[in-house]
């Protein structure tokens, strides 16, 4: 693709169709807009998660009514890439932009041959935020390692059964996974339709030990999060930790509003101490749709929404978004601000800090709805029923190893 291919497409009239569930994405478009006044956006908002990804896949599959690109989340990826869905983006430029990303993210993004399916948007390296009110109360210390967190949450109870010292959600497979990748599992492994599969390698049944023992003890809670009991108790203090993502310190200020000042934000405990790994959970692309008529302006569009200085520092000061590039995350405006509702901790500089150690290799599933549908059929009723986590993990494995086998994938593992 010459530059020259790249201008005139730039300045010829276009229009281009974006879905997307941002909210107010209209003020980066018109970033955009000022830079390529021939370029329109049309952007559409065709509902978050499984709703939006069924759409999409019902316009792929009638062979009309795709957008231009489409916001997919990381795990979602390997779903479209598979079938060919999407864009590769190095054509127009993508491989150059490598290094404006944090590792990992780029790392999402790409295929098992160096395809690039998307850009980076935003993240959710994972940390722990905790009631340090509810620590000083009783005495417990801001566990470093697992089993810190595992003595914690016994003290903590016993002083006060009506508090937990955090809840795993038995509707969230998106902890799990995260959890998963920060202990080194490597649940899933994909190159083109052989997929390695092993949702309870010898990792992974580490971390159903671990958790299932705190759960069959009553020791921590498992309520489905985001749910009015969920709010509640985070209002109520009834939890001491939650273990979320960079976007949930915003996301609990303004949810949680009466905890004003009591929370503090750390690093995941570790499984060793002295080690530093995290995992992720959230964050999504701008991709690009195969069957676009306009793959150049769209390529370009994906790139200038997601490196531009301007636009992606909106995405976190409009959105709350949490970055994706590396000038923002290293940024002072950003790493220092003093949150409030922290204390003035600067939280940023935490999960900034976290978004170092999280490891570059993590793959999804290209049929992540069936895996996190097992997953809350097994583990996820055993965290709510507080029966066997380890027999449940098995159980996993085996109903996704027999769902992948009769898709036609050739399962290893």
């Amino acid at each position: 693709m010459s530059q020259s291919d790249i201008d005139k497409a730039m300045k010829t009239a276009t229009t281009l169709t974006f879905w997307t569930w941002v909210p107010d994405i209209s003020k980066e478009v018109d970033v955009f807009r000022q830079k390529y006044p021939a370029i329109k956006v049309n952007v559409v908002n065709p509902g978050q998660g499984t709703p939006a990804y069924t759409k999409l896949r019902t316009a792929l599959k009638a062979g009309k009514g795709a957008p231009d690109l489409a916001q997919i989340e990381y795990q979602y990826i390997p779903t479209f890439s598979i079938t060919k869905s999407l864009v590769d983006l190095r054509p127009y430029g993508a491989d150059a932009l490598k290094s404006t990303f944090v590792d990992w993210a780029w790392g999402q993004v790409t295929g098992a041959n160096g395809e690039v399916w998307g850009y980076p948007q935003d993240t959710g390296p994972m940390g722990m935020l905790y009631r340090a009110d509810i620590f000083a109360q009783y005495g417990v210390g801001v566990p470093k390692t697992w089993d810190e967190f595992a003595a914690a949450a016994q003290k903590l109870h016993a002083a006060n059964p009506s508090v937990y010292l955090t809840n795993l959600a038995d509707n969230e497979a998106g902890v799990w996974h995260g959890l998963q990748w920060q202990v080194g599992a490597k649940p899933y492994t994909v190159n083109g339709t052989k997929v390695g599969l092993d949702v309870n390698d010898e990792a992974s049944k580490k971390l159903a030990s671990f958790w299932g023992s705190l759960n069959q003890r009553g020791l921590i809670s498992a309520d489905p999060d985001f749910t009015d009991g969920w709010y509640q108790g985070l209002e109520k203090g009834k939890y001491a930790t939650w273990l979320t993502a960079a976007w949930g310190p915003v996301f609990l200020s303004g949810s949680a509003k009466s905890t004003a000042g009591k929370w503090r934000a750390a690093p995941l405990p570790q499984w060793s101490a002295g080690a530093n790994a995290s995992g992720n959970w959230g964050g999504s692309t701008t991709a690009v749709v195969q069957g676009t008529k306009n793959p150049i302006a769209a390529a370009k569009f994906a790139e200038f929404l997601n490196t531009d200085p301007t636009t992606t520092k909106m995405f976190n000061t409009e959105q709350s978004f949490f970055p994706a590039t590396k000038a923002l995350l290293a940024d002072p405006s950003f790493i220092g601000q003093q949150a409030s509702f922290y204390s003035g901790q600067t939280v940023n500089k935490v999960f900034a800090d976290i978004s170092d150690s999280v490891d570059t290799s993590f793959q999804w599933p290209p049929f992540l709805d069936e895996s996190v549908n097992d997953w809350t059929d097994t583990v996820g009723k055993a965290l709510g029923d507080r029966t066997d986590l380890s027999a449940a993990a098995g159980q996993w494995q085996s109903r996704l190893a027999t769902y992948a086998k009769a898709q036609g994938f050739q399962v290893q593992g």
